[in-house]
């Protein structure tokens, strides 16, 4: 089995690069060496490597940049994606696609499913939910909606900079009217491949079990690791950023779960990647 896998340079990547270590030949590209929106490039590296399974982690996440500069985010989010897509129906390969909670508006109070329809408030979003669409137009393609990823052998998120700030008795702040479902990327990792196994084609939403405000996450944090925090609770009102975010965007994984692939608790997945940081966790306490 060949695996073609793009944005390598990523944190998922990295995480999906392992988890086919010794089980498929694995061709990892860095925008450095597959720019996606170069469509003859793309076609050479389909054509001469022949993969069986095309593994997009390529994304610009630049979520305020794209209100200012669309372009960029158009191009990598969606042509980009269709590009693949059109390189692996001409190969007979499968697609697999990551998305974004930013498709949703994050006006709810549940879970969303993949069955609620899409309301992107953002460039970025819109871009993301354009790159979903394109992807399916593969004969065989997986599009799995994550979100606040990480863990994994690469560190430097969102979540590691808590982390990191708690361990060093440094203040932090987190939202606490943001509701995610945090995503370790070696679960999400893992249950993409069960999906490739096993799977039908189709939207998923591949998260942690459970959601929690980014406040309650750093809440978490200390708890596990047993630390005084200095936590500063703000709104996502207070820092007026160019783009606006879905506030209640916890995702459901429930339909991973009706085909056999359950996902962990994002505070067992936590607990996880701490133990796994544990000696910088150490070096930065001590």
């Amino acid at each position: 089995m060949r695996v073609l896998i793009t944005g390598a340079g990523g944190q998922l990547a990295a995480a999906t690069i392992d988890g086919y270590a010794g089980i498929a030949e694995v061709r990892p590209l860095s925008h450095a060496e597959l720019d996606i929106t170069d469509v003859h490039a793309v076609q050479h590296q389909v054509s001469s490597f022949k993969p069986d399974i095309i593994i997009n982690c390529a994304a610009d996440n630049r979520v305020d940049q794209a209100e200012q500069e669309p372009i960029p985010a158009l191009n990598v989010n969606a042509l980009g994606v269709r590009t693949l897509a059109r390189a692996a129906a001409s190969a007979g390969a499968t697609v697999v696609h990551y998305s974004t909670d930013f498709v949703f508006d994050g006006q709810t109070d549940r879970p969303y499913v993949e069955e609620d329809p899409p309301n992107p408030q953002s460039i970025y979003a819109a871009s993301k939910l354009l790159g979903e669409w394109f992807a399916r137009d593969a004969p065989r393609a997986f599009v799995l909606r994550v979100e606040s990823l990480f863990g994994g052998r690469m560190t430097g998120g969102s979540i590691d900079r808590i982390v990191d700030a708690i361990a060093e008795g440094s203040e932090t702040r987190a939202f606490v009217d943001r509701t995610v479902s945090p995503s370790y990327v070696m679960d999400v990792a893992a249950a993409t491949r069960a999906l490739l196994e096993g799977g039908e084609p189709g939207l998923y939403h591949c998260v942690g079990s459970g959601y929690c405000t980014w406040h309650e996450l750093a809440l978490e944090i200390a708890r596990q690791l047993q630390c005084a925090a200095r936590i500063v609770p703000i709104s996502v009102n207070d820092l007026r950023l160019p783009a606006r975010r879905p506030q209640f965007a916890a995702l459901s994984n429930a339909k991973l779960l009706r085909v056999g692939i359950p996902m962990p608790s994002w505070q067992d997945a936590l607990s996880r990647h701490l133990r796994a940081r544990a000696r910088d966790i150490r070096a930065a306490t001590s």
